[in-house]
């Protein structure tokens, strides 16, 4: 992420301007790659104060920060930056995200054919006492069903996006999961872990390690 500094009567040092760019890139997962920021730093009297800004595609944050010292100041600001971004997000994706509807698989339907009433004939005729009796005949329905059973061939993507190439904690998969709108992540951790992070149909996270 891009950052510009400023700074107003006060002087920058390098572990402060590392701390600022490190901050940035983590609220950057969250916001997007094409976000920029830009950090003012300034004094009043005793106060130290640091001024932060955000700019996004669809979002800006402003963010400010008060404290005896710079890197104070400077954790206080980043940390509201870094708040309104995430109820950003979850606003965002509650709106985007609907409930996944249940796949079920119909069969089609059975046709069936009219029963009909076999009409008597002279074989079904029996005299009995001289006198013609007519044996009734019962009709049969007849049952059609389908030759073969229906068979739905999955389709398959392949993707290799859902892999995380570098070291990652649990919550670093999280947001990166819910930031790209992925419902699987495979990912590793700095200790050698395996996990596999998916989205269940109820919209819940679920975590696998793998052993």
């Amino acid at each position: 992420m891009e950052v510009e500094f400023t700074a107003r009567l006060v002087k920058i040092s390098k572990a402060l301007r590392t701390q600022a760019e490190e901050g940035m890139e983590r609220i950057g997962r969250i916001m997007g790659k094409t976000a920029h920021a830009s950090i003012t730093f300034s004094t009043q009297r005793h106060v130290q104060i640091v001024e932060l800004t955000m700019q996004a595609r669809a979002q800006k944050i402003a963010a400010t920060g008060k404290a005896a010292t710079l890197d104070a100041a400077l954790r206080e600001a980043m940390e509201h930056a870094e708040n309104q971004a995430l109820r950003f997000r979850d606003r965002r994706l509650g709106s985007k995200r609907l409930p996944k509807e249940e796949k079920t698989l119909t069969a089609p339907p059975v046709s069936r054919t009219k029963s009909r009433a076999a009409q008597p004939t002279e074989e079904g005729v029996e005299v009995k006492n001289g006198r013609k009796i007519t044996k009734a005949r019962a009709s049969i329905a007849v049952h059609s069903f389908p030759a073969r059973a229906t068979v739905v061939e999955p389709h398959i993507l392949k993707n290799g996006e859902a892999i995380a190439l570098k070291p990652m904690t649990i919550e670093e998969a999280v947001k990166d999961t819910e930031f790209r709108d992925r419902d699987l992540l495979i990912f590793h951790t700095a200790a050698g872990d395996t996990f596999v992070l998916h989205r269940r149909r109820d919209g819940q996270m679920e975590l696998v390690e793998l052993p």
